[in-house]
Order: C-alpha cells, then structure tokens, then sequence
C-alpha cells in the first residue's frame, strides 16, 4: 500500500497548543500511523459525512482521507467532550 501524504489545516496547529505537551505526542504518532494506513484499527467513518475518526487517549482526530491525491487532511483535534461541538 502507498503511503499516504499528511496535511493540515491551520486550525490544527492551534488545537494541538491546548493540548498538554504529554498528550500531543502520543496524538502525533497516531496521526504518522494514519500516513500507512488511513482506515486502520481504530478508525471509524462518522456518519453523513466524508470525514473519519480515531481516538488517542481522550482525545480525538478527524480527518478526511483524499484517495486521489493520496492525502489524509487533519481537520480537527480535541478532546472527545468537544470535538464534535460548533464553535459559537
């Protein structure tokens, strides 16, 4: 299987700074794991949309997997009480 690019959007990097320093390490590796395989253990298509998840911790990543382009595209990290909340 051919590796997958890895790419975010702007918004990613400043949920990543809310998130402890321990934490966005494990996220991290998780996401290098999403480059081999994108719909891996763990990952789950949430309904009506295009988008996937996987947890790490208490924490989850959505992401949308570009087959084209071979590109998984980092939407969004949180924490699971959150992620799936509209900002106001």
């Amino acid at each position: 299987m051919a590796r997958f690019e890895l790419v975010f959007k702007r918004s990613v990097a400043k949920d990543l700074r809310a998130i402890p320093g321990q934490d966005v390490r494990r996220i991290l590796d998780r996401i290098e794991r999403l480059a081999e395989d994108p719909r891996g253990e763990g990952a789950i298509r949430l309904s009506g949309q295009v988008r996937y998840r996987v947890r790490q911790g208490d924490y989850r990543i959505i992401y949308q997997i570009n087959e084209t382009q071979l590109m998984v595209v980092g939407v969004k990290i949180a924490h699971r009480a959150r992620v799936y909340k509209r900002p106001h």
